[in-house]
C-alpha cells in the first residue's frame, strides 16, 4: 500500500505515542531532561495532527485510510498523554519526610483527583461523540464537520498536556506548583463538555432509538 504524505505524517504521530509515554513515566535518570523530551514529543506529534490535515485539504489528498488513522492518532495521543501523567501524579502523592519515611503530599493528592476527573471527561466525550458520528454515518450517512469550538478543544487539551508535562519542572509553591495547569485543565473541561454538548445537538435528530 502507498502511502501519501499526510498518512505518513499520521502514522509518524501514532509511532511518537509509545516514547511520549515512557518519557513522561519514567526519567531513566535524566531528570527535568526527560519531561523536555516528552514534552518535545507531544509538540512534534500535535504539530504533524494540524499538517497532516492542511496538506491534506490543499493537495485533495483526503482518503479513507486518512479519514480512520488520523482520529485514532489524535485520540490516542491525548488519552495516553492525559493517563501517563495521571499515574506520574499518583505515584508523587507520596515524598519522603526524612530517612525512611513517608507521607502524603496533600496539595499532590488534591491535584491528581482534579486531574483524573479532567482525564475521564475527556475520554468520555471523545468515546460518545466518535460512536454517535459512526452510528448516524452508517446508517444515515450523514457527516457534520468539526466545528471551531472542537478546534478551540483540541488546541486546549495540547495546552494543558504540555503545561502539565513540563510546569513541575519550576520549584514554586502557589497551588502545589501547578497553578497553570489548574487554569488550562479548567478551560479544557470547559471546552470538551461544551464541544461535545454542541456534537450531540447536532446529531441527535439524526439518532432513531427504533433502528
Amino acid at each position: 500500500m502507498k502511502l501519501n504524505l499526510p498518512n505518513k505524517l499520521t502514522l509518524a504521530r501514532m509511532c511518537m505515542v509509545p516514547f511520549l509515554m515512557i518519557f513522561i513515566t519514567f526519567d531513566f535518570g535524566l531528570g527535568i531532561w526527560s519531561r523536555l523530551i516528552a514534552a518535545a514529543f507531544f509538540a512534534l506529534a500535535s504539530a504533524t495532527d494540524f499538517v497532516d490535515g492542511y496538506i491534506a485539504r490543499r493537495d485533495n489528498l483526503v482518503t479513507n485510510f486518512g479519514k480512520f488513522m488520523d482520529p485514532l492518532a489524535d485520540k490516542l495521543m491525548v488519552f495516553v498523554a492525559l493517563i501517563s501523567l495521571c499515574y506520574v501524579t499518583g505515584r508523587d502523592t507520596l515524598y519522603i519526610e526524612g530517612l525512611g519515611k513517608y507521607g502524603i503530599d496533600k496539595a499532590e493528592v488534591v491535584y491528581g483527583v482534579c486531574l483524573l476527573a479532567a482525564t475521564v471527561i475527556v475520554i468520555f466525550r471523545e468515546l460518545a461523540v466518535t460512536s454517535m458520528r459512526m452510528v448516524v454515518t452508517n446508517t444515515d450517512g450523514v457527516v457534520i464537520a468539526a466545528n471551531w469550538l472542537g478546534k478551540v478543544k483540541t488546541c486546549v487539551q495540547i495546552g494543558f498536556i504540555l503545561s502539565a508535562i513540563i510546569e513541575p519542572m519550576f520549584d514554586y509553591e502557589f497551588l502545589g506548583g501547578h497553578a497553570v495547569s489548574y487554569v488550562l485543565m479548567a478551560a479544557m473541561v470547559v471546552m470538551t463538555v461544551w464541544s461535545g454538548l454542541e456534537y450531540f445537538k447536532g446529531y441527535w435528530k439524526y439518532i432513531n432509538p427504533s433502528v
